[in-house]
Parts: C-alpha cells; structure tokens; sequence
C-alpha cells in the first residue's frame, strides 16, 4: 500500500510539472506578443503623430471630423464592443482577432506614409507577431473544440481597402491609414494583454 501510494504522489507531481511547464511556455509567448505590438503601437502612434504635426491646424480639425464619422475598414472583424465584454471574452477569441487585425495590416502597413526608417520596422514585426499570435492560438484551441480552424481567419473580406488607400496620397486617405493603423494595434495591444492575464489567476484583469 505504502509503494502505492507513493506511486500515486510520483504520478501527481509529474503531471503538476507538465502543466507548469506549459504555462510557463505559454506565458513566455505571451510575454514576447505583447512586447511586439506594444512597440508596434508606439511605432503606429509616433507615425500619426509626425503627420498631424506637418498639417495647418484647420486641416487638423477637418480631418478629425471626419474621421470620427468614418470607419476603418478592419471594423467588419467582429470584436468586443467595450472593455466588459472584452473581458468576458475567451482567451481563445481574442487571440483570433488579434490574428485577423494584425494579417489585415502586413501589406498596406508598406505604404504607411512618415519616415522609411520607422516603416521598414513595421512589416517584418507585423509577421512576426502573427507567427506568435498563431503559435498561441494553436496551443489553446484544445480548450475550444468547436471554435473555427485557423486557416479560416486567413481570409478577410478587408485587403483592398487599405491597398486602394495607400497608393492615393491624399491627406484625408493618408489620415485615415495611419489613424485606423494606431487604432488597430491599440485594439491588438489590449487583446493580447488580457488573454495574457488570464493565465495568472491571482491577478487582476480590469482594463
């Protein structure tokens, strides 16, 4: 009975450890994910910030106007509408939209208007959050079986829209890419941040 029960202890502990490993493996991924689009939201913040800064004050107010009236066309990925119901939302489905925002944006992102040094950094960053966004997804989709495939998140009804807008250099077109851009990776920067807390229970999640 004794050689039982120690049998039983040894058999705990090694699973005990294999989940730990996991999250940890997890948890460093998510570590890194969100070390990329934070720094590709700063890039995003200080390429609309330089284009606001080259325009005359009434051109500032006019195109502020009229963007808060529009809409980024990445808007049709359904997403959490406010910060409860993002909260509420699975690790899993968060991890998705972050994926289709980001894939949405790996080629316009080369006709973002501001300095080539900061634009060269913005493509390859973008597929390498989307590699690790995609490594993510496929270690937590055994939670959710019956949640689409992702090679379904790879086709998006959205890509020629910002195509069309980078090759016109209009202010208004210019206006709207960069500040969707921001936009788009404010919204990644937060998804990825609140499914990377769900893995520490201990910590508090409210945005």
């Amino acid at each position: 009975m004794p050689a039982m029960n120690s049998v039983v202890l040894l058999l705990s502990v090694v699973c005990l450890g294999a989940s730990s490993q996991q999250i940890t493996d997890s948890q460093r991924l998510f570590s890194i994910a969100v070390n990329r689009v934070t720094h590709l939201h700063l890039l995003a913040q200080r390429l609309f910030s330089d284009f606001e800064s080259s325009l005359q004050t009434e051109e500032q107010r006019q195109l502020n106007k009229i963007f808060l009236q529009d809409f980024c066309n990445s808007d049709y990925i359904i997403s959490p509408i406010d910060k409860h119901e993002t909260q509420r939302s699975s690790v899993l489905k968060l991890l998705s939209i972050s994926y289709g925002l980001v894939e949405s944006w790996e080629f316009p992102s080369r006709s973002l208007s501001g300095g080539s040094s900061l634009r060269n950094q913005i493509s390859p960053r973008l597929s390498e959050l989307k590699t690790g966004i995609l490594l993510l997804i496929r270690a937590n989709q055994d939670e959710a079986e019956n949640y689409p495939d992702t090679d379904t998140l790879q086709h998006a009804p959205y890509g020629n829209y910002y195509q069309s807008l980078g090759g016109n250099e209009s202010l208004r077109q210019t206006y709207e890419l960069l500040a969707c851009f921001k936009k788009d990776m404010h919204k990644v920067e937060t998804y990825l941040t609140v499914a990377k807390c769900r893995l520490s229970p201990e910590a508090n999640c409210t945005l």
